[in-house]
């Protein structure tokens, strides 16, 4: 069965930094796209970033750009999301998503984990 676990969501002051982990188990993922997603309050599910499993390339949503990052660790089957200089706005459950590489639909998802920023 098919598993994304995250951790490493925590509350912190505004300006400060997180690192989101996304362990993955089930399957290798060599011919997926791994994606951050994130849900605050009261709004819509909102793509963060996104890495694809086997070249390592990387997407990243406008609103994020230079403050976060995706990264991959093949060992540990796990992606990671690297998050400074973190703003109240940040404030979200984060989700972590798989998606077959030619498919458009994220079809695996992780249960969240939430992120806090006080400002």
């Amino acid at each position: 069965q098919v598993q994304l676990t995250e951790s490493g969501g925590g509350l912190v002051q505004a300006g400060a930094s997180l690192r989101l982990s996304c362990a993955a188990s089930g399957r290798t993922f060599n011919n997926w796209h791994m994606g951050w997603f994130r849900q605050a309050p009261g709004k819509e599910r909102e793509f963060i970033a996104r890495i694809t499993w086997s070249s390592g390339n990387t997407e990243y949503a406008d609103s994020v750009k230079g403050r976060f990052t995706i990264s991959k660790d093949t060992a540990k089957n796990t992606v990671y999301l690297q998050m400074n200089s973190l703003k109240p706005e940040d404030t979200a459950v984060y989700y972590c998503a798989a998606r077959y590489y030619i498919s458009q639909t994220y079809t695996v998802w992780g249960q969240g984990t939430q992120v806090t920023v006080s400002s």
